[in-house]
């Protein structure tokens, strides 16, 4: 009954093909060749004219030759006016040294020099063999096919799939539904794949995951290089890493080296430390885990109910004794880095953040905001304690300014200031070295203005409430003067270092790419005063000691 389903199959496909070389042939078709199947070797043959008239019976060691292929088998069917076989047992075609077909059953129509094998199929060429229990063989277009089900294996590589076909001339394969590709380093799954077993290359041309111990890539569309093992992918592709995920318009990985890169619309997420690097170039090294990021590079860190948004023209991620127990990182922003969040926005020239004493540097023209005041020195260090403040350092031409009105502005300068904060509010400020302050203390009932306050000393403490100035203190000797607001004399109004960069503050997270500079009078000279010991360092020593 199986014998006569193939011989079934045949016909039907002979039929086909029949009706399509009816057609005019078309350009690029290649030739046919009409020439018969010959016989070499039986060692029975028999031939009954009326039972089956044009067929020959071939009983063992049966060997046959279409032009330049050969086939062998236990026993065939020649028929004579179709030129066609059917082949039976230890089935075996050989053409060249080079290409060799084996399965239980074939039918080969001679006409359209197509190879139809069945059951325990193999096609092996060279160091490639395709597998299958039904696999079409097209002498004409030199290209093998099966439909349910098979196996291509190579050197580097494992392939299966619902449907393939592999072309021995070309050396290239394609893979529909269900696709695995096996490799020693990962998993490929895909939904159509074309892979060269000449060049080792899988080109994605469908939803494709790559699974491996260290990562998981997901792509679209791009090629892999099994031999090399680089990958270049487009149409967002997405490669993670432990919590990291790196997404881009395309991607570059290098799996030996351990890096990707990532280029135009590219998201580099931190699920673990919710944290963001986003641009149009990424790098990340997940053997070191390095991080790089230009071009509109924006660091967002989402850890908080409100997102900060930090931009720079380069954003650098580098870690420090990986796989130790001293690991630490740092964050690195420059130049013309700007940031902001709500609640809070900042602008300076570079930034560093330590994860080790989870401090955040800002150098060159800090300047600092919350609400309605504005904090500038020549260097701020920022304390953080779980993602939100606890201290702030203002070392050196500290100023700090809370605006009152258009004209009217607290103020208060000195060589370093320490903020310290509650919940991510300043509640505290110690002023150090030649304080000065312009203060304007306002009625309870109203907050109208009550006057203006001049004074100097050595040492400050203010107190802020609801992100304004509510009390101060002078620890140890100062001079002041109170003057009603309308006798304020004009000269004392501002402090000489008084500046207020209103026009620099970010107001969006859209703003922080739109970089504004000092004005040219406005620009800090830098003096050579070292910083004093903050209140941590001072426990750090006392704790030595």
């Amino acid at each position: 009954m199986g014998r006569h389903r193939y011989l079934l199959a045949g016909v039907l496909c002979l039929l086909g093909i029949c009706l399509l070389s009816a057609q005019d042939k078309k350009p690029g078709t290649p030739e046919k060749k009409r020439t018969r199947v010959d016989l070499l070797f039986a060692e029975e043959a028999q031939s009954d004219q009326q039972a089956r008239p044009n067929v020959q019976v071939l009983v063992g060691s049966v060997k046959l030759r279409h032009d330049s292929m050969y086939m062998f088998c236990d026993s065939a069917l020649i028929f004579e006016k179709t030129n066609s076989v059917e082949a039976f047992g230890n089935v075996r075609m050989e053409q060249g040294d080079t290409l060799f077909i084996y399965g239980d059953y074939l039918y080969y129509d001679g006409m359209a020099q197509l190879a139809m094998l069945r059951e325990h199929v193999r096609l092996i060429n060279r160091t490639t063999e395709l597998t299958t229990d039904s696999l079409n063989y097209d002498r004409i277009y030199n290209l093998g096919y099966y439909f349910d089900g098979g196996t291509l294996t190579d050197e580097e590589n494992v392939l299966t799939s619902i449907w393939g076909e592999y072309s021995p001339a070309t050396k290239l394969a394609v893979f529909n539904h269900d696709v695995e590709l096996v490799n020693p380093q990962f998993v490929l799954t895909s939904d159509t794949l074309k892979y060269s077993t000449f060049t080792k290359v899988a080109t994605i041309l469908g939803p494709s995951d790559i699974v491996s111990k260290e990562n998981h890539i997901y792509s679209e569309r791009g090629i892999y290089d099994t031999q090399t093992d680089q990958a270049e992918l487009l149409e967002r592709s997405v490669l993670t890493n432990g919590g990291r995920k790196l997404t881009g318009d395309s991607l570059f990985y290098d799996r030996r080296r351990g890096y990707g890169e990532a280029f135009d619309n590219v998201q580099m997420n931190d699920t673990v430390n919710r944290n963001m690097l986003t641009g149009d170039y990424c790098f990340y090294n997940e053997l070191t885990q390095n991080a790089l990021a230009t071009r509109r590079a924006v660091a967002i860190d989402y850890s908080q109910g409100d997102s900060l948004f930090m931009h720079g023209d380069t954003l650098r991620l580098i870690t420090f004794h990986l796989n130790t127990d001293s690991v630490y990182r740092e964050m690195r922003a420059y130049h013309k880095v700007r940031a902001y969040r709500t609640d809070v926005q900042a602008v300076c020239d570079s930034l560093v953040y330590n994860s080790k004493d989870s401090c955040l540097t800002m150098y060159t023209d800090p300047i600092l905001w919350q609400g309605a005041q504005q904090l500038i020195g020549e260097e701020i260090k920022v304390y953080m304690n779980d993602s939100t403040i606890d201290w702030a350092h203002i070392i050196n031409q500290a100023l700090a300014v809370e605006q009152k009105d258009s004209i009217h502005y607290n103020q208060v300068s000195g060589k370093e200031m320490m903020a310290y904060f509650d919940k991510g509010e300043m509640r505290r400020v110690d002023v150090n070295g030649s304080v000065l302050v312009v203060f304007y203390p306002v009625e309870e009932r109203d907050s109208t203005l009550i006057g203006m306050d001049y004074t100097e000393g050595s040492f400050l403490r203010m107190l802020i409430k609801d992100r304004r100035m509510e009390r101060g203190s002078f620890i140890g000797k100062a001079t002041g003067t109170m003057y009603p607001l309308e006798q304020a004399p004009a000269d004392k109004m501002k402090l000489p270092s008084f500046v207020w960069f209103d026009y620099i503050r970010p107001r969006s997270k859209e703003d922080i790419f739109d970089w504004r500079g000092k004005h040219a009078d406005q620009i800090m000279q830098k003096s050579d005063r070292k910083p004093a010991a903050s209140p941590r360092d001072m426990h750090i020593e006392r704790t030595k000691r």
